[in-house]
């Protein structure tokens, strides 16, 4: 599973090719993609033209899981600290729903577990209710945006929350769901990201923004956050949701294609931090990108 990083500069490009090369890294053009396969692009036949790209994006690369997650999100813009052993303290209840939530993130995914496996057969329920899934190992789960016909090999990058947000949003917003699941929604690119492998991302994401593997936040997101999470239990679960369409919405604004990912990922983590910034901050109602939920 990976992220398409960038090679930002013509040496970058011909060491990134040899190190690629090295390692048996397919590295593909925007000019002639590849077949689309699981986490690879998604073939959209709908007409839409192509959006011009920067010299820099040119060329990307689809890496392996490791590699995948981390790189995006380091030094990506510097964030309003606070002094959090002064202004900062957790209640009972914060502190409970934290650690709650901090358990979830360490469970990773166990193909050998009954009810992980019954919460994938239940993803695929939801996602497509008129279609049986003939295997567990399928190539049907490409359909959904897999890179391969195992998900639990993409799972391993964030573990088992990341099926549950999955799994949340198809239940909690069916509709919302199934319009980015389906991509019926604006004027699509001809190669679009793989849904599946996007929305681990996202959960990957808001794990780093919401700073869950530390001790406690220092960041005025991580703190909003605490405070909307003694308000709403699911606030993390919800606010997937309302990350997944911002991800969509960006990539519609920007007119994107599969290989600037990168690009529109950035940017939904950069809007998501400035409205978890705001002030007066209580509940997750209170951002205003959750009305994309309504819709």
């Amino acid at each position: 599973m990976g992220i398409p990083f960038q090679l930002q500069t013509q040496q970058g490009i011909q060491q990134g090719r040899a190190l690629l090369s090295e390692n048996n890294i397919m590295i593909k053009k925007e000019s002639s993609p590849s077949e689309p396969a699981g986490g690879q692009p998604v073939r959209n036949t709908s007409t839409s033209s192509k959006p011009t790209m920067p010299a820099a994006a040119k060329v990307n690369a689809m890496v392996g899981n490791r590699t995948w997650f981390g790189g995006l999100f380091n030094g990506s813009g510097k964030r309003r600290q606070v002094n959090t052993d002064k202004t900062f303290e957790m209640t009972p209840l914060q502190e409970q729903r934290m650690q709650k939530l901090k358990e979830r993130l360490n469970i990773p995914y166990d193909e050998t577990r009954p009810d992980h496996l019954e919460s994938l057969k239940k993803l695929w329920k939801v996602s497509f209710p008129d279609t049986e899934l003939t295997s567990l190992v399928s190539e049907q789960w490409k359909d959904m945006g897999w890179q391969g016909p195992n998900p639990m090999t993409d799972f391993r990058g964030c573990g088992f929350v990341s099926l549950e947000n999955l799994l949340f949003f198809a239940r909690r917003y069916p509709a919302a769901f199934q319009r980015l699941l389906l991509k019926t929604q604006g004027i699509r690119a001809t190669w679009e990201y793989p849904f599946a492998v996007a929305g681990v991302n996202v959960s990957y994401m808001l794990i780093q923004l919401l700073e869950l593997n530390s001790a406690r936040p220092k960041s005025l997101p991580g703190i909003n956050f605490v405070k909307m999470l003694s308000e709403h239990e699911e606030a993390f679960d919800i606010l997937y949701c309302i990350a997944f369409e911002m991800m969509d919405a960006q990539w519609l604004a920007m007119r994107a294609s599969y290989m600037q990912f990168n690009d529109v990922l950035e940017a939904t983590k950069a809007q998501l931090e400035r409205e978890l910034s705001l002030e007066d901050l209580h509940r997750i109602q209170d951002l205003p990108a959750y009305n994309l939920l309504l819709k």
